[in-house]
Parts: structure tokens; C-alpha cells; sequence
């Protein structure tokens, strides 16, 4: 058996948020197996963390990921709530991406990432733009942000009103699509949506690695280290975003746990 919770991340309320699932390892078990538990909880992500040598991964559901800021923000909730980290710890997670550490203080996880470059493209995909739901006339930039595509669009009215063919998309070259615009909301700096119909996750309700790449875009545009986000998905949520010697960037949110059971294999 083997502790499995359910969690949402970057909210205080449940069933809101990004829902990730987070399984304590006992022992090591196989990929096939840990694809299969992700397929089971059927969420977007699922992080397996070994207590042993805080070795941490990712799962969709029909795929493993280098990086994902949610679960990861899940895991550290769960580790603190069961009493196995401290309030203001360091901890150390072991990752594909590198390490990576985190820190729960006052209720919030707080993530250290690197900052992801993004860098404007010459030429629109047409083809791509069109699929996506977005009128050329709207977009302000297009590039991309390591394997994903990234555009600002001139209005949260427009970044809402976007509604992709995932099923045409899908059959494009891709990994994900990252949209964003500027607030027009006192609370936020910007909004974002993201979508990623290639690794089975048609819309992400919040994310965390992508949140990497905003921060390096919309630093370089309004010239502050430290700013709010708001992922304007169905569910919703906020991140917090503050970048450290222009290479790393913190990103904090609260969490909820939903679901706790342990999962018979």
C-alpha cells in the first residue's frame, strides 16, 4: 500500500485551483506503474516522491514531464501537513529538472525555479493561430519559451473568449501554448491561460513551470521583480511571483488537500 492524496494548489479553497495527485513511495517501483497510478487519479499531474532520497517526478496521464510547479507545490503541502517538514524549512527535491527547493512559511508553499527565456519568433503559424481560436489582429507578440509556443494578446477579454480545437491542434507539431495579457484587474499584473492538448491536458485549470516564463516576459515589459499572476482557466488561481538575481525566480501559492487514502498494490 501506499499514501495517495489529491490536492489543490495555488488556492485556499477547495475544489478550485489545479487538482494534482501526490503518492508517498515505499519502496521504487517501475515507470509503468506510476504511469498507471497517474492514469487512475486521472488529474492532470501526479508526483511521486521518494521520502528516502527526496527523489521527486512527474506524471500526466499518458506521459512523464521535466518540470511541474503544481504538483510539486502539492507535494511540499502534503509533506508539511503529515508532519514530515517543518514551518520556514529548506527543502531539497531532486528532479529531472535539477534541484529544486521550496519552503513553507505563513500558509504559502514558496518554489524556487529557474527563469525560462522567451523569445520572440519571426514568422506566426498561421495554421497554429487559427486552431488556437485567436484573431492575427489580436496578438501584441508570438514566440516561444523553450518548447512552448507563447503569445500576448491585447485584451483578458480576448486571452477568456479563446476557445481552442484541441482535436486539431493535437495533430500539429507541439508540447503546449502559453497565452497571456496584461490585467485589467487591480489585484494582478497579468493573466494567462495555457493549454496543452499534446500531453493529454486540453487546458491546465493553473501552472506553475509556465508561470518560469511569465515572469521572464512580463519582467522585461514592466520592469518589477515581484508580481501576481492569475491563470483565467474555469477553475482558477493565483501565483506569486518573485525573481532573484535574474536567473531564478520564486513562486508561492496555498493549497488544499481534497483526498487521502492509500492505494491497494
Amino acid at each position: 500500500m501506499m499514501e495517495i492524496f489529491q490536492v489543490d494548489s495555488f488556492t485556499t479553497e477547495a475544489f478550485r485551483g489545479n487538482p494534482a495527485g501526490v503518492c508517498i513511495l515505499d519502496e521504487h517501483h517501475d515507470d509503468r506503474l506510476l504511469r498507471k497510478i497517474a492514469m487512475e487519479m486521472a488529474v492532470s499531474e501526479t508526483a511521486f516522491i521518494s521520502l528516502e532520497n527526496m527523489s521527486l517526478r512527474w506524471f500526466t496521464p499518458r506521459v512523464e514531464v521535466e518540470l511541474c510547479g503544481h504538483a510539486t507545490l502539492a507535494t511540499a503541502w502534503v509533506l508539511y501537513c503529515k508532519g514530515i517538514i517543518r514551518e520556514n524549512q529548506l527543502v531539497k527535491f531532486n528532479t529531472r529538472s535539477g534541484e529544486l527547493t521550496v519552503r513553507v512559511k505563513d500558509g504559502y508553499v514558496e518554489m524556487d525555479f529557474p527563469l525560462i527565456k522567451v523569445e520572440q519568433r519571426s514568422k506566426l503559424d498561421g495554421t497554429k493561430t487559427a486552431l488556437l481560436g485567436i484573431n492575427e489582429h489580436n496578438i501584441v507578440f508570438y514566440g516561444n519559451a523553450g518548447e512552448k509556443d507563447f503569445f500576448e494578446v491585447e485584451s483578458v477579454e480576448t486571452l477568456r473568449n479563446i476557445r481552442p480545437d484541441f482535436s486539431g491542434l493535437s495533430n500539429l507539431p507541439g508540447r503546449g501554448i502559453v497565452v497571456t495579457s496584461k490585467s485589467n484587474d487591480t489585484r494582478y499584473d497579468f493573466f494567462s491561460r495555457y493549454f496543452a492538448p499534446w500531453v493529454g491536458v486540453n487546458e491546465d485549470p493553473v501552472t506553475g513551470s509556465t508561470h518560469c516564463a511569465l515572469a521572464y516576459y512580463w519582467n522585461k515589459k514592466f520592469n518589477r521583480v515581484k508580481m501576481a499572476g492569475y491563470q483565467a482557466s474555469e477553475r482558477g488561481g493565483v501565483v506569486i511571483i518573485k525573481i532573484v538575481d535574474h536567473k531564478r525566480v520564486k513562486l508561492s501559492g496555498n493549497a488544499t488537500i481534497v483526498i487521502e487514502g492509500k492505494i491497494l498494490i
